[in-house]
């Protein structure tokens, strides 16, 4: 009886069917009478074959475009697959409930401070608008022309990284001086960070594909982006997004078969440095551990943790309804944001808890086929990034609402209110689709 394939073996495969052990060669100079016949366009894709180092898949594909008298970039692309319609399924069905479930858990709150009870809610909206614009070009244009971009990417990231810093600015929320604040516009800096440095790492390791168990060539580069990125949140006080990237940088290190010895080795010295910066306050320290005893700090450092399962349990089997939640009418902090868990399970109950838990299952295994299927190196590296991303920040989200993990102030991917947060998730997902839609077909 054969066993079947795990992750690992699948992912295998697919470097062996990207990557070969060696370049691609010169066809030999014999030709029979049904040989095509070597035109100076043939010639010009052999030697970029073996100058570039691509793979001979890639080359095949260029080959057989150059033939045909046109591009590869412009080639026509078939149906899209299944895959491709249940992300972009499970993306909308996100983004909506989402927009309603911010509605619900912060109307009243809004009005009894005598606000609009659309004001968060309107803001939302407006950002998801501008989400779904750059979704449709994220999805639309291929996405390689995104590797012209990753010099750009990271000089802006880093300096947006540093503009909270500045005075009148930077806005401190809860320790964390994560925020840019124009006007009536706030805007959260890391969230862009972590869309750069997916692209980084995924054009790296593309580029190195013959020197992924060189450290100087790989290891100490990859390392290198991971260090300056988590550095810039712990700068800012946010270990919740520090945690998200190192995680994004490893998983796409790992896809890229960069030796599990020298990613445990990176991993250790990570957690050693992250260890540290809790330890290094008490309030931070105190506030990090509350989750492991909030019968004893439900009054104060996990007063948030207790308010969010008071709602989670108040949910059931189906819920109190949408509107008709308890916990959010001034009991439980961030209901809208960091807590819109608590909000769901308490007005979807146990049903719609189940179904956030499965779309994001769901999401995550479609980008990992989707990055086993890529039909080049930087695809698949790039999808199965974007995936990671999700899924972990979402863990990490849920984990605090639970109360089985540290609380980090880390949004819900797509249903927390933050406009940076879902813009930058559903540019993320229009990257994914983009992939998605130029998948090999088996």
């Amino acid at each position: 009886m054969t066993a079947p394939l795990t992750i690992s073996d699948r992912r295998r495969a697919a470097l062996e069917r990207l990557h070969g052990p060696t370049t691609l060669a010169p066809a030999p100079t014999r030709r029979t009478a049904s040989s095509p016949v070597t035109t100076d366009a043939t010639r010009r894709w052999l030697r970029s074959a073996t100058k570039k180092r691509i793979t001979p898949a890639e080359a095949r594909a260029r080959l057989g475009a150059a033939r045909a008298g046109r591009s590869t970039r412009t080639a026509e692309l078939g149906p899209p697959t299944g895959t491709y319609y249940a992300i972009a399924a499970v993306v909308a069905v996100f983004v909506m409930l989402g927009l309603v479930m911010v509605l619900s858990a912060s109307a009243v709150t809004e009005a009894n401070l005598g606000h609009s009870p659309y004001r968060i809610f309107s803001k939302q909206a407006t950002w998801a608008g501008l989400g779904l614009l750059s979704l449709v070009i994220a999805a639309r244009y291929p996405y390689q022309m995104w590797r012209k971009l990753v010099i750009p990417l990271g000089l802006l990231g880093v300096i947006a990284m540093s503009l909270p810093f500045i005075p009148g600015l930077g806005a401190n929320v809860n320790g964390a001086s994560s925020w840019i604040r124009l006007g009536g516009l706030s805007v959260q800096p890391s969230e862009f960070l972590k869309l750069a440095v997916v692209v980084l790492a995924a054009d790296l390791l593309a580029r190195r594909a013959d020197d992924v168990v060189e450290a100087r060539r790989a290891i100490v580069p990859i390392a290198m982006l991971a260090g300056v990125g988590a550095g810039l949140f712990l700068a800012q006080g946010d270990l919740g997004s520090a945690l998200v990237l190192a995680a994004i940088v490893l998983s796409v290190a790992w896809i890229a078969g960069v030796p599990i010895t020298h990613l445990a080795t990176v991993t250790v010295g990570g957690a050693a440095i992250a260890l540290l910066f809790v330890v290094s306050s008490p309030r931070r320290l105190a506030r990090f551990t509350a989750f492991t005893n909030v019968a004893a700090e439900k009054d104060h450092l996990a007063y948030q943790i207790y308010q969010g399962y008071l709602s989670i349990a108040s949910g059931g089997l189906t819920g109190s309804g949408i509107g008709g939640g308890k916990g959010k009418l001034g009991y439980l902090p961030y209901a809208q944001s960091d807590f819109i868990f608590a909000v769901i399970a308490d007005e979807l109950g146990f049903v719609g808890t189940a179904a956030v838990i499965g779309g994001f299952i769901m999401l995550v295994g479609f980008g990992i086929q989707t990055a086993l299927a890529a039909p080049d190196r930087f695809g698949m590296l790039l999808a199965g990034g974007i995936a990671t991303w999700f899924g972990v920040q979402a863990v990490v989200n849920l984990g605090g609402v639970v109360g089985r993990l540290p609380v980090t102030g880390l949004t819900l991917p797509f249903f927390s209110a933050g406009g940076s947060s879902l813009f930058v998730s559903m540019t993320a997902a229009g990257l994914l689709l983009s992939v998605a839609r130029r998948v090999v077909r088996s």
